[in-house]
């Protein structure tokens, strides 16, 4: 496909056959190359630089500061809205493992290949110019637990944490302090975690809508897809999940999904977090959290599930 698709031009009768022979034939959906933009060069946590930092980003051994992940998941709304309707935004479920970062300048591709078989269910992956893989995974829209995060964490719970050193003021089942109140205005500052406001983001997006800052089918504007994760992130130092410093993180894996959606621009919102495992690679420590979200009737409205890596290196005197 040549051309952007366009979600506002979606026809609502795609969504209507939900499950019906209208998802019986794969298809195959294609965006156009994109440059994603950095927007998290001033992040600090912890009372210093994260690894969006140029200079962070060099002491590790990184070829740049990498883009935040879930940029790219705006690259997909227009093409699951192509493939499943405006419902996409409703019950939409988009799972990924983050493979490669991109820094400023990089152009970014992404495709869904559909299942087919009836199932409103897709492949999706994303790559760079140069054919250089940056993510995979799944969507789909409904039910449904056969999703790329939801794999990756049972395998994670199969090899354990069991001597954390940075992570080892967390355990697996520890929840959040108290609920937290969230809310994301048009131009609502998200503090030093997202040094932006939407206003500014819808700025830079790959791919705008007036659905976002105007009318939407469902009455006022609606949060965009990646921007779910910075209205469930932005007031995560309020759980207490204490993590060792100075130490840098970033996002491994990453699943947002809709179960009442879509979230709404200057809506209240609450927040639950809970561990759900924690695991380890030769570079990192990490840990998965279930962040739900709830409306102001105290329905769930959407869950984020974040599988955060944090560098052995940056914490000084790691052990061999």
């Amino acid at each position: 496909m040549s051309e952007r698709p366009d979600p506002t031009t979606a026809s609502p009768a795609s969504a209507a056959a939900l499950g019906e022979p209208a998802f019986a034939t794969p298809m195959l959906l294609v965006g156009p190359l994109r440059p994603p933009r950095q927007m998290l060069a001033e992040q600090s946590y912890g009372d210093h630089a994260s690894v969006h930092d140029e200079s962070v980003a060099s002491d590790l051994g990184l070829s740049g500061a990498p883009i935040e992940g879930p940029t790219h998941f705006s690259q997909f709304d227009p093409l699951l809205v192509q493939a499943f309707g405006p419902r996409w935004f409703e019950r939409g479920c988009i799972s990924a493992h983050f493979q490669n970062m991109c820094v400023e300048g990089d152009e970014v591709r992404a495709a869904a290949l559909t299942d087919g078989g009836g199932r409103a269910r897709a492949t999706i992956d994303a790559e760079k110019a140069d054919g250089t893989p940056v993510l995979t995974g799944t969507a789909l829209v409904g039910e449904g637990e056969d999703t790329e995060v939801r794999a990756r964490l049972e395998r994670a719970r199969g090899r354990p944490l069991d001597h954390p050193v940075i992570l080892d003021q967390l355990h697996v089942g520890q929840r959040g302090r108290a609920r937290e109140e969230a809310r994301m205005g048009l131009d609502t500052h998200m503090g030093d975690l997202y040094p932006f406001t939407l206003a500014e983001k819808l700025d830079k997006i790959t791919e705008p809508s007036p659905w976002y800052h105007d009318a939407s089918p469902w009455g006022g504007p609606i949060i965009p897809t990646e921007m779910v994760s910075v209205l469930a992130m932005a007031s995560s130092s309020q759980a207490g999940f204490q993590v060792r410093q100075p130490s840098v993180g970033l996002f491994i894996d990453l699943e947002i999904r809709m179960l009442h959606g879509p979230l709404f621009v200057g809506r209240p919102y609450q927040l639950e977090r809970e561990i759900v495992a924690l695991s380890e690679s030769r570079r990192t420590e990490s840990y998965w959290t279930l962040t739900t979200i709830l409306d102001d009737s105290d329905t769930a409205v959407a869950e984020v599930l974040l599988h955060q890596g944090v560098f052995k290196d940056s914490y000084p005197d790691y052990p061999s």
